[in-house]
């Protein structure tokens, strides 16, 4: 089976996601900077999940670049993450309406853990179809960034019931370190 639909159909996702995301923007009623400060949360709520989305859409990109066929099952393990990328976009208006509310923000981490895990279960799934020996599977490796990634999803579920604020630090913290794609993956597409 060919990956060219694949990657057709999840791009076609991702645009959705993000289309849906600016829509729910609204702009302040009122032509002052004042209602601009008002609207903040919202708007940085979007910068962050404009940045997760395009975190996954390059890394899914890398990924599928590297992979040379796909399966059924990876099929429906690409369908897996996307499943969780479609929330952020709900997250993302709850979490921006309600700053620093202990459920809004627990609920874009508990979204953020499952779409990185998701993604984890992708990528073994492509492994496992292409062979240990592949170059796929020798640039990927054990994947610790997604597997630490997760576990600081995990770590920052918790907290953000007492402390919100730090749990949205451990979203920013893990969204700068997949800023930069994988470099073992780009290297392999540069070559």
């Amino acid at each position: 089976m060919t990956k060219a639909r694949l990657e057709a159909f999840s791009d076609g996702v991702f645009a959705v996601i993000i289309t849906i995301m600016v829509l729910e923007m609204k702009a302040p009623s009122h032509v002052t900077f004042a209602a601009l400060h008002e609207v903040l949360p919202v708007f940085l709520s979007y910068v962050l999940s404009f940045v997760y989305v395009g975190i996954y859409w390059t890394n899914h990109h890398h990924l599928l670049h590297a992979a040379e066929k796909v399966s059924g099952s990876i099929l429906w393990a690409n369908l897996h993450l996307l499943f969780w990328l479609s929330l952020v976009p709900f997250a993302t208006a709850w979490m921006g309406e309600n700053p620093l509310a202990p459920a809004s923000v627990a609920l874009y981490g508990f979204i953020l853990l499952c779409a990185g895990f998701a993604y984890y279960i992708l990528t073994r799934r492509l492994i496992l179809h292409h062979g240990r020996d592949s170059t796929l599977a020798l640039r990927i490796g054990r994947d610790r960034k997604s597997l630490i990634s997760v576990a600081l999803y995990a770590i920052a579920l918790p907290i953000a019931f007492r402390w919100p604020a730090l749990s949205c630090a451990f979203y920013v913290l893990v969204a700068l370190v997949w800023l930069v794609p994988d470099p073992r993956i780009e290297r392999h597409i540069e070559s």
